[in-house]
């Protein structure tokens, strides 16, 4: 289907946009540069086509520059046009969105900030399906995780902390689904020792950087840090402890995403460190669609990484399946969730797919897709399957293009909950960021201000000195106070 959209105020589009291709995932959505004020179909011999028109008359500036409306007067608006946008839609489509009009990745910020500010649970039920048109289930769903979020942070002084990033985006391949910047390891292990140079330089010159904070969780991703080799890894852990005070560390995980990673020396390195979180992450139990999405592991590898990894002591370990994924339906899942409960878990994260544009499953959706998939039916299956295992969601995130228009669930035992997770997602400290790809992400009011490296590790390598001095100049310069 080939969608036109016509908007005479730039500012909206990002909302206009995401809005539309929820309810169109896979119509080519296109700007178009004039139109009528007006969401219609057209006519009967044009049925693959749709023309939205947007037109909203708000004045952000004077002619001297002054600001004539208030950021909240504005959001106000924006929140109006998407109402009235969503019911225009709902009316073409003939269908609802179990998150209404919002179409960001942090749903639950909205909660949490009406929890914080002592409202009641009944008027924020009411103000999330009123204003946003969020459905009764997910707004329950957003306000339980708000609660806990709420319980966690209280805990912990985490206003004055912050959070570390490490980036290994090397990965032993790279799976169908995957969108990330990621290289296969075999493939580029002349250059995986230069790579940590230079991440070692950056991490000696950020280490300073956050002199008035303590540092309170640490996560080290990618990619699949456990490609690296057992004395390539010991290093990874060893130069973060060297530049970074750990003393007030509350969190330290590692992803061991991968079982064709893992072996008992690794195990034992990561066990010998102050890591004491790790992710085992198998996206399936099912051998066919291991296969099939390039992952060069099978189910019993699975099982016999999660025995050795509690036989070395480590018992904190989070897994990570994927709804959806090519071949898979409600039988494929049911398996994987009893396959993962003999697993015992202290955390599960249940992603929905979603379709990047950069993955190899974008380049051929029909061939893999099963239209027939009742996404809403395989999250309710896999919450009921943690609340089994004795867990409860505690944070909750959203990405573009995902299965069902749904969203990724993370699930945890009591006080096991991955703290960093929380953090990031609810923006609530400074997250400082090291390696190709990562992203700092700064508390300096009501919007983070991101500071990006480069994604190629040639790159990287290369530019290493560039990607410092930037980090160094806007930091310093940079208010960090929560």
């Amino acid at each position: 289907m080939k969608i036109s959209m016509i908007i005479n105020d730039e500012s909206f589009e990002y909302d206009v946009y995401g809005l539309v291709k929820a309810f169109f995932p896979e119509a080519d959505v296109k700007k178009e540069t004039e139109g009528e004020n007006y969401v219609k179909t057209v006519t009967e011999d044009e049925k693959d086509a749709l023309l939205i028109s947007v037109f909203c008359d708000i004045e952000g500036k004077s002619a001297k520059g002054e600001k004539r409306v208030s950021d909240n007067q504005r959001k106000e608006v924006k929140n109006t046009l998407k109402r009235l946008l969503y019911t225009a839609l709902e009316e073409v489509t003939e269908k609802t969105l179990p998150w209404g009009t919002l179409t960001g990745i942090r749903p639950t910020k909205l909660a949490t900030a009406l929890v914080e500010k002592n409202i009641s649970d009944d008027d924020i039920i009411k103000r999330l399906k009123e204003e946003y048109f969020i459905s009764d289930k997910k707004a329950h769903l957003s306000l339980g995780i708000a609660h806990k979020e709420n319980e966690i942070l209280k805990k912990i002084d985490y206003k004055n902390g912050y959070s570390l990033y490490v980036g290994i985006p090397f990965c032993p391949t790279t799976c169908l689904y995957c969108s990330f910047s990621t290289f296969p390891i075999a493939s580029w292990k002349d250059k995986v020792d230069l790579y940590l140079d230079a991440l070692e330089k950056e991490m000696a010159a950020s280490s300073g950087l956050m002199q008035n904070k303590k540092l309170q969780s640490i996560y080290i991703g990618g990619g699949t840090p456990t490609s690296l080799n057992e004395k390539q890894l010991l290093r990874v852990l060893e130069m973060t402890e060297k530049y970074f005070d750990t003393s007030a560390i509350l969190e330290w995980t590692l992803e061991a995403g991968r079982p064709d990673s893992l072996n008992k020396e690794k195990l034992e390195i990561i066990k010998a460190s102050k890591a004491d979180r790790i992710s085992i992450n198998p996206q399936t139990m099912n051998d066919e669609t291991l296969k099939l999405i390039g992952r060069h592991h099978t189910s019993e590898d699975v099982a016999e990484k999660f025995e050795l990894a509690k036989k070395c002591g480590i018992d904190n370990i989070n897994t990570d399946i994927i709804l959806g994924l090519p071949g898979e339906g409600k039988d494929e899942l049911l398996y994987t969730l009893e396959e993962i409960k003999k697993l015992a878990p202290e955390s599960l994260t249940v992603h929905s797919l979603a379709i990047k544009r950069a993955a190899r499953l974008a380049k051929d959706t029909e061939k893999y897709i099963n239209r027939a998939y009742d996404a809403e039916e395989a999250m309710q299956l896999s919450g009921e399957a943690a609340f089994d295992m004795g867990m409860a969601p505690y944070y909750l995130y959203r990405q573009k293009n995902m299965t069902g228009n749904l969203e990724n669930i993370g699930f945890s035992k009591e006080g096991k909950e991955g703290l960093y997770n929380i953090l990031i997602m609810e923006e609530k400290q400074t997250i400082l960021a090291c390696g190709a790809g990562s992203v700092t992400k700064v508390l300096n009011g009501a919007k983070p201000e991101r500071i990006e490296n480069v994604k190629d590790v040639n790159f990287y390598i290369g530019r290493i000195d560039e990607m410092i001095e930037r980090k160094q100049r806007k930091l310093g310069i940079s208010d960090i106070d929560n």
